[in-house]
């Protein structure tokens, strides 16, 4: 495998010139150090195992820019030269060039195994209704719940919050333990590694058949600089013929996985 160095020498010069702030030395990646089962500055996030996949494949080390995913974090990392990309990222955010997408997941609704909303997979399923459920306020799926009458008794946690002190994710989780709530609506990413760490009794249910807006699905890729062609293009190489690589990080971390069009859930070997 050549090594980012020898890739980019390789570019046209008119090319490369976009790429030279991409760094030779290190595979420089922008993080959150508290966004657990995410990212973590002790590593154990999967997108750290990601990183160290992609880094390994380039033949170099990581080294990592920490800021708390929140307002700013893309103009105080990547926009500021201090990083060269971003591991997860949502397809189409205009404040980063992405990569094509390595995954796509979905919103999940989370209950216990054996409950009474144990068979729930849809948003405007009767059996909801009435119920306390708990929702990240202003996320997609709110909107489903506002359409569907749920929003009346549903118990909101804060969006924008700095991790290092507070997790919504993690606070509706233990409110779903305790009884407090009855279900819970996460993201996937988000919500399934937790669940599968930490939650034994709960499951992950992709909200796949929702058909009206908005949508519940986002694919996810890698960000980087705008103008920088040559980087995007050898991250689009690695991620192509490492996927199966990708998706074993994926699944063994529990994030679900779905189908491009947000559909279908896929069934992975972990």
């Amino acid at each position: 495998m050549l090594g980012l160095a020898v890739w980019i020498s390789q570019a046209q010069p008119g090319i490369a010139q976009t790429s030279d702030l991409v760094s030779k030395n290190a595979f420089r990646v922008c993080a959150d150090p508290a966004n657990f089962p995410v990212s973590s500055k002790d590593g154990s996030g999967y997108e750290n195992k990601l990183a160290e996949l992609i880094a390994a494949k380039l033949e170099l080390p990581v080294q990592y820019t920490w800021f708390p995913q929140a307002t700013g974090f893309i103009r105080n990392t990547l926009a500021a030269k201090r990083c060269d990309v971003v591991i997860g990222y949502a397809q189409g955010h205009e404040l980063v060039q992405n990569t094509n997408h390595y995954y796509t997941s979905a919103y999940s609704l989370i209950v216990p195994k054996n409950g009474e909303l144990a068979e729930v997979d849809t948003l405007n399923d009767p059996a909801l209704k009435g119920r306390r459920i708990g929702i990240i306020a202003g996320t997609p799926p709110a909107a489903h719940m506002a359409r569907n009458g749920l929003i009346g008794q549903a118990k909101p946690y804060n969006l924008f919050v700095d991790r290092r002190v507070e997790s919504p994710a993690i606070d509706m989780l233990n409110d779903l333990q305790s009884g407090e709530i009855e279900a819970a609506v996460l993201w996937g990413p988000l919500g399934g590694p937790l669940v599968k760490s930490d939650y034994p009794d709960f499951k992950v249910v992709p909200l796949v058949k929702e058909e009206l807006p908005p949508r519940l699905f986002y694919r996810i890729t890698m960000g980087v600089r705008q103008g920088e062609k040559v980087w995007q293009r050898q991250l689009n190489s690695l991620i192509r013929r490492n996927q199966d690589e990708i998706n074993g990080v994926l699944a063994e971390a529990g994030v679900p996985l779905v189908n491009d069009l947000g559909t279908e859930v896929l069934e992975l070997s972990q």
